[in-house]
């Protein structure tokens, strides 16, 4: 608590001078550049390590970067659909992107959920073990034989297949359908390496995540236009 209080008196009186400006803007209204849909790992940190500010990205972030399915149970309202409904619907935002990370605790043990071959299943609260329910069409995807990059470990590897099956998720919703077809939304799969600092892109062409150099930026924004 300490670093949290002492941060924002440090704040107020070196950062928020100069950013003055930019909050009055922002004050009149939000536009931001993208939904971006990050894991609540303290680890992840989408401003730091796309260089943005205040206004840039709607954040959603929760435990594994799932976006349940716009069918789920019945009479089941889930936060996630109000927030990518406002994103797309409200504020019109032209990308969305599904960004994983590297070492994430959901991962390791919804890869234990899933797996029949490991008897000695995670003791879990009852919500993160009824939330990680969205995450088990990752598990069966990669225990079916999908990888990536075998260079990974194996919960590594199942985190970026999570990243697609996220997206899959997300294409359930008539309205992200409906704006993809019209040409007037993106998706995107990114996932975060903790240990390098390193955010890597899906490339479809290649069938795995590569680094976020320069070849591939230019690539996502020649196809984003």
């Amino acid at each position: 608590m300490r670093k949290l209080v002492e941060g924002v008196l440090d704040f107020r009186r070196r950062l928020a001078p100069s950013l003055r400006g930019l909050f009055a803007d922002l004050s009149r209204g939000q536009k931001p550049d993208c939904l971006f849909v990050a894991c609540s790992d303290s680890r992840v940190v989408p401003n730091l390590f796309s260089s943005t500010n205040p206004g840039d990205l709607f954040v959603l972030r929760n435990v594994g970067n799932i976006i349940p399915p716009a069918q789920t149970d019945e009479g089941e309202m889930l936060s996630e659909g109000a927030a990518v409904e406002f994103a797309i619907g409200v504020l019109n935002v032209p990308d969305v992107i599904i960004c994983g990370h590297s070492e994430c605790g959901a991962m390791i043990a919804t890869g234990a959920l899933v797996n029949p071959a490991i008897r000695d299943k995670p003791k879990l609260p009852e919500h993160v073990q009824g939330w990680l329910k969205f995450g088990y069409p990752s598990g069966r995807r990669y225990l079916g034989g999908e990888v990536l990059d075998d260079s990974w470990a194996p919960h590594d590897q199942l985190s970026q297949v999570n990243v697609l099956q996220q997206l899959d998720h997300l294409q359930s919703y008539p309205l992200v359908k409906e704006r993809v077809k019209e040409g007037k939304l993106g998706l995107h799969g990114w996932w975060y390496d903790v240990a390098r600092g390193e955010v890597l892109v899906y490339d479809k062409d290649q069938h795995k995540f590569v680094q976020l150099d320069e070849t591939a930026a230019k690539k996502i924004l020649k196809v984003g236009g």
